[in-house]
């Protein structure tokens, strides 16, 4: 299946989804104002991405970082000389300079930064070539990079990359703020026995993550591009608050696996889109779908549920919470969150209940606005249009 557009038209979330869900495998390159980018998908998952819109190679990337020697790095450039159709990492590791692991970790951070500046991306080109991972020719790139054994979750950069620009917009922010209160030309520190206490008789209260996340994401949910945005937005928010989590689809009589953040098994992703729940051999879950009510307190043990966390790796929370998500007067999702791992208390949550509140109405509105798109069409065939 090959996939070409603009990213006006089609979003990079909604890119990756289909490419990570489809488990697809090729290379997917795009060209815009920015520059030009190029990133390789082995079984829905990334294995490459470089970009000319950060400034130089994987080799001064771990340079900067102070994996690498100078006089190394310039012995591997002139070997490369003589070897055009090898990268320069592959050159590092022949001569020993760098190891695998390093390579490794060096190429997971490259990534990273790539596809979070691909986010910033508001123009371009984009065309997916399947079981394609021919990259000689594709691009004018400087350097290929170096291809990671274990590919990187889609789902996992977008949310990632998405918290990254939340916080920089928050510092950008809180940096007008200071300037605006300050002056262009203070320089002084805020005098501790002087400042906010004085004036207003204590500090500011420290705001709760669920209120600053909600304040943070529910703009983005007021115009989603599709379904799949509503759902990383419930899996970004969330992740603020927990641990861990995964969200399911919810059918009349079961529910299924749709993403996950925090789960550390291996293929996290692929494991998670291959759970399938009968409501009916739980009635506790079964109770939750009913009800359509959010439910915090301990995870009741019958077949589904001890199959479920033994699929999440063996660790049985102290304390679970579940959040359905209506649509339509009908439980259409349901999120579950712990804190398995470090079994700290479940946190508030009112925010989070409000967002997932606002989500189920986004869901209306695509569904509303999808079955309209249909009626049009049908209503043009009918007229011979």
């Amino acid at each position: 299946m090959s996939l070409a557009g603009r990213l006006e038209d089609l979003a990079l979330a909604d890119i990756f989804q289909i490419l990570s869900i489809g488990k697809k495998t090729g290379t997917f390159l795009v060209k815009g104002s920015k520059g030009t980018a190029l990133v390789v998908f082995k079984n829905g998952l990334v294995v490459r991405a470089v970009t000319d819109d950060i400034e130089g190679t994987l080799a001064e990337f771990m340079l900067s970082a102070g994996l690498l020697r100078e006089p190394v790095l310039r012995l591997a450039l002139e070997v490369k000389k003589s070897l055009p159709t090898q990268s320069i990492s592959s050159v590092l590791l022949d001569l020993g300079a760098v190891s695998r692991d390093v390579l490794e970790q060096a190429t997971r951070k490259r990534i990273e930064q790539v596809i979070y500046r691909l986010l910033l991306w508001e123009d371009g080109d984009f065309q997916f070539e399947p079981d394609d991972l021919d990259i000689e020719g594709k691009t004018c790139l400087e350097d290929p990079g170096w291809e990671l054994s274990k590919g990187l979750s889609p789902e996992y950069l977008l949310m990632e990359g998405a918290r990254v620009h939340d916080e920089s917009d928050q510092a950008s922010f809180l940096q007008v703020q200071a300037f605006t209160v300050a002056g262009p030309e203070s320089t002084e520190e805020p005098d501790a026995g002087t400042g906010w206490d004085d004036d207003w008789g204590e500090s500011p209260a420290i705001e709760r993550k669920d209120i600053s996340a909600l304040k943070a994401l529910t703009q983005e949910l007021r115009f989603p591009n599709s379904t799949s945005e509503i759902t990383l937005l419930i899996l970004r928010f969330a992740s603020d608050i927990f641990q861990r989590g995964v969200l399911f689809m919810a059918g009349k009589n079961q529910i299924v696996g749709l993403g996950q953040f925090g789960i550390e098994v291996e293929d996290a992703d692929e494991k998670i889109r291959s759970i399938v729940f009968s409501l009916e051999m739980s009635p506790f879950l079964k109770k939750i779908i009913i009800e359509q009510m959010a439910y915090k307190g301990p995870l009741e043990k019958d077949d589904v549920t001890q199959y479920f966390i033994e699929e999440l790796g063996g660790i049985w929370p102290p304390m679970a919470a579940f959040f359905p998500v209506v649509a339509e007067g009908k439980v259409v999702a349901v999120l579950y969150c712990d804190n398995a791992v470090s079994k700290d208390p479940l946190g508030e949550t009112e925010g989070l209940e409000i967002f997932i509140s606002h989500a189920g109405l986004a869901l209306e509105k695509s569904l509303l606005q999808r079955r309209l798109n249909e009626m049009e069409k049908t209503g043009d065939k009918s007229k011979g249009v």
